[in-house]
């Protein structure tokens, strides 16, 4: 057999999705059964149940102490403290990332929440970090919105 090494300068760059709550796994989801290659995808959520449907290499609850694996009930603040328990693990799944995407749907709980905390991660960690994100339809309620806009200026906090 023949093996052939790539000088490290020519190697492809590690990249990394990170799906974040409901719309964030959703996404991921797609781009799966797009057969997007070359990149690897991790599901994040505090809802055990709705983790089961993701189709990332990868999944991980966060926040079990805290939510008990049943989600956020729609409650940012505790999307955050979820992350911030979950601090090590999510450290750990990112390790010798070249780039990380964070995908999420704002104004939920997880994902609105999570999303700035595992963002702030990668950043701490040296990686190139893009956040990719959704806001509520006009139709939703206006706490959502609220919750929303509110995450997006945390997830652009210059850290």
């Amino acid at each position: 057999m023949i093996e052939i090494q790539l000088p490290e300068s020519e190697a492809a760059a590690k990249i990394i999705v990170v799906g974040v709550g409901g719309a964030g796994n959703n996404a991921v989801n797609r781009m799966v059964d797009e057969g997007i290659v070359g990149v690897e995808f991790i599901g994040v959520n505090t809802d055990k149940q709705a983790l089961q449907s993701s189709k990332a290499a990868s999944s991980m609850p966060i926040g079990e102490k805290l939510t008990k694996g049943l989600g956020c009930g729609g409650k940012p603040e505790i999307g955050t403290k979820a992350a911030e328990e979950s601090a090590e693990e999510i450290t750990a799944a990112l390790q010798g990332a070249d780039m990380v995407f964070v995908t999420c749907g704002m104004g939920g709980g997880t994902g609105t929440g999570a999303a700035p905390v595992i963002a702030k991660i990668a950043k701490d960690m040296g990686i190139l970090t893009v956040g990719v994100v959704t806001k509520p339809f006009r139709f939703e309620a206006k706490q959502r919105m609220k919750n929303a806009l509110s995450g997006i200026d945390a997830l652009k906090e210059p850290w």
